[in-house]
């Protein structure tokens, strides 16, 4: 299961239990989030976030909001 929330210079996406803060920016019609800016879950866990780990969390997002109003894309 995955959770998206956000502003409009980042999205917080849980996934597994785990949060992390993508930072970004709204554009018309979706959001670019900046893959440089997953550095590790939010607290409590604090734990760095490897590569696979991301590509994980981009496939999930990306597969989630493809077909929504606010499609977010990656950079």
């Amino acid at each position: 299961m995955i959770k998206i929330t956000g502003t409009r210079s980042y999205i917080d996406v849980e996934v597994d239990g785990k949060e992390v803060r993508i930072q970004g920016e709204m554009i018309v019609g979706g959001f670019v989030a900046y893959k440089k800016s997953m550095v590790k879950w939010n607290s409590p866990k604090d734990e760095l976030i490897d590569d696979e780990t991301k590509q994980y969390i981009i496939k999930k997002v990306v597969e989630k909001t493809k077909d929504s109003h606010m499609v977010i894309v990656f950079e």
